[in-house]
């Protein structure tokens, strides 16, 4: 309010000047009373500044749909008939997002197509955003899927959800849960997946959980790793998102592939 801070700044210069009237102070403090009072004001008074804002074009195709209002926008920033189709076989990813197939934005869809390698295992992983629908279309995988905390079997531990997949057959991957694939034979199996969101991510349990400092693994794993053993552990994780299975390696007459 400018009469409270009027007023106020008039009462502290009166007693700074006792001598004076309360009329001179008024008088010969004005100046610098409406020089603070301009310097209160002033900010809240000036006209707003304009946004610099960036042109649409510096945007990504992505980033420009997820800025569209309506659908009837984002359909005319795909103009191309081809802008509908995603080739996998000319995609390097196997994974149909709205990252690299912005038709998806909007859509709360992905998709997923690619082949499990003979005697191989994939990463244990969760997708923090997604719910997944695993399905075969060839050859045979078992998978397993680990629950959120409090799901329990009849003995009272965690649930493990263990099931053997074959063409045709699809499982269920709840968004957060752990799961993981493995083909324990001789020749690839093919999948496809459907994800509930158009980004649904990717997180690798063991190599997140062996970024954390040793203090905290060892903690985690209520001081079963000794510290001196921990780097050891972490390295021996593989950097690929396959695990090969020496036992299926064997029995195939395969050799393990060095790094």
């Amino acid at each position: 309010n400018p009469f409270t801070t009027s007023y106020y700044f008039t009462t502290q210069a009166t007693s700074f000047y006792p001598t004076r009237t309360t009329t001179m102070l008024a008088v010969s403090a004005l100046p610098s009373i409406v020089a603070v009072m301009l310097t209160l004001a002033l900010p809240a008074c000036a006209a707003p500044q304009p946004i610099s804002k960036r042109s649409t074009s510096e945007l990504s195709l992505t980033a420009q749909l997820r800025l569209a209002d309506t659908a009837v926008e984002r359909y005319q920033l795909l103009p191309k008939d081809e802008d509908f189709v995603f080739n996998f076989t000319a995609s390097e990813a196997p994974v149909a997002t709205s990252q690299n197939f912005p038709a998806l934005v909007g859509t709360g869809a992905s998709f997923s197509m690619g082949e499990l390698p003979a005697c191989s295992m994939s990463f244990l992983h969760l997708h923090p955003r997604a719910t997944e629908l695993f399905a075969l279309t060839s050859g045979r995988v078992l998978s397993e899927m680990v629950p959120e905390a409090g799901v329990l079997d009849s003995e009272g531990k965690q649930r493990v959800i263990r099931v053997e997949l074959s063409p045709g057959v699809v499982t269920i991957y709840p968004a957060g849960s752990f799961h993981t694939q493995v083909n324990p034979d001789c020749e690839p199996a093919s999948f496809a997946a459907a994800f509930n969101s158009d980004e649904f991510a990717v997180g690798l349990v063991a190599a997140e959980t062996f970024s954390l400092s040793d203090d905290v693994i060892a903690a985690t794993f209520g001081q079963s790793i000794a510290g001196e053993d921990i780097e050891t552990v972490r390295d021996a994780i593989p950097t690929t998102m396959a695990i090969k299975v020496e036992e299926c390696l064997k029995k195939c007459g395969k050799q393990k592939r060095q790094a």
